[in-house]
């Protein structure tokens, strides 16, 4: 436990931020698994359900949750899951 009183600031600032860090991440996941099963029940209709879970995605990478390169990316993988799965 810290004694000094900038470093106890500290503690509570970064539980607060890991907090918040942790339910965008899991939102993140969420939506992934939720386009995951929209992949795999109707393709056709998959769009819809990949636009939500793009801007979740950069959401998290607008706070900074998630490294811009690595929300291109899975952005990326998703299309291509889609359209693989389209065809």
């Amino acid at each position: 436990m810290p004694n000094i009183k900038s470093a106890k600031k500290r503690v509570k600032v970064s539980e607060k931020k890991n907090l918040r860090n942790r339910m965008v991440k899991t939102g993140v996941r969420t939506a992934i698994k939720k386009f995951e099963a929209a992949v795999a029940q109707d393709p056709a209709n998959a769009g819809a359900v990949l636009s939500a879970t793009s801007s979740a995605v950069d959401r998290a990478a607008a706070k900074g949750v998630m490294h811009k390169n690595a929300a291109n990316r899975r952005k990326a993988r998703m299309a291509k899951r889609l359209n693989s799965a389209a065809v």
